[in-house]
């Protein structure tokens, strides 16, 4: 790689580079990913499908740096992942990284804001300063008057929208999404994919989007199909255009 090609690379929000993951099952070794190779670029969203089993969750927690790669490379803001110790990982997580899950994992003991603020508070952020910002989000997910009330006093679409803004509290330059709306009705998964395109286009975060969902194309950029450990372009029907 040259000193531009090293330059560009520095300035994406995720790079992984001939990614490759074998788990051992019984007395046999199973090959998940072969050779991954992804570039996302800022205020991209990228949509990743595959069937079950295919190692789209393995491929999201070595992104994310929660597991290593058997050979290639993961690098978040032009930082290798496997050069970092588990303090450095879980600091440009918290910091840098925002992740939703198929299952929101609010806290249930406390309030939405409470749980949009929590990944600041983490990190040290004082609470009046973490919850200004829990504030600003949940008015951005509609969910102004909603934030004193807690998980099992909320819908399911509410819920992911609170995880949504919580995963956007710190402000990432890239989140992590894992079947988002996996456990949303039709009416609500929508809702929830155009608030991540929506809230995309204004905070510039790029998103990767692990999903079964084949709606997800039409909120997307580009989308990627997982199949023999080797992500392949899909070309969806139509697509929104990405500022180079």
């Amino acid at each position: 790689m040259n000193s531009g090609d090293a330059g560009r690379t520095q300035a994406l929000p995720l790079v992984a580079d001939g990614v490759a993951k074998t788990y051992a099952q019984a007395r046999r070794r199973v090959s998940v990913l072969e050779r991954v190779d992804l570039r996302v670029r800022p205020g991209e969203r990228v949509g990743i499908v595959g069937r079950s089993g295919a190692g789209k969750s393995t491929l999201l927690h070595i992104l994310a740096g929660l597991s290593d790669p058997d050979r290639g490379t993961v690098t978040v803001l032009g930082k290798p992942l496997g050069a970092a110790g588990p303090a450095a990982r879980a600091r440009l997580r918290n910091q840098r990284m925002g992740f939703v899950y198929q299952f929101h994992h609010l806290l249930p003991e406390f309030s939405a804001l409470e749980n949009v603020a929590m990944p600041l508070l983490v990190g040290g952020v004082g609470f009046a300063q973490a919850a200004a910002r829990a504030r600003e989000l949940l008015a951005r997910v509609e969910l102004a008057e909603r934030e004193t009330h807690r998980p099992h006093q909320l819908s399911g679409g509410e819920r992911q929208r609170v995880a949504v803004a919580r995963a956007l509290a710190p402000s990432p330059a890239i989140v992590l999404a894992d079947e988002p709306t996996g456990n949303l009705d039709r009416q609500s998964a929508e809702g929830v994919m155009a608030l991540l395109a929506e809230l995309g286009e204004t905070t510039g975060a790029a998103f990767v989007i692990v999903t079964h969902d084949p709606e997800v194309a039409t909120h997307v950029h580009r989308t990627l199909a997982l199949v023999d450990g080797v992500l392949a372009p899909v070309v969806p029907p139509s697509a929104p255009a990405v500022a180079s």
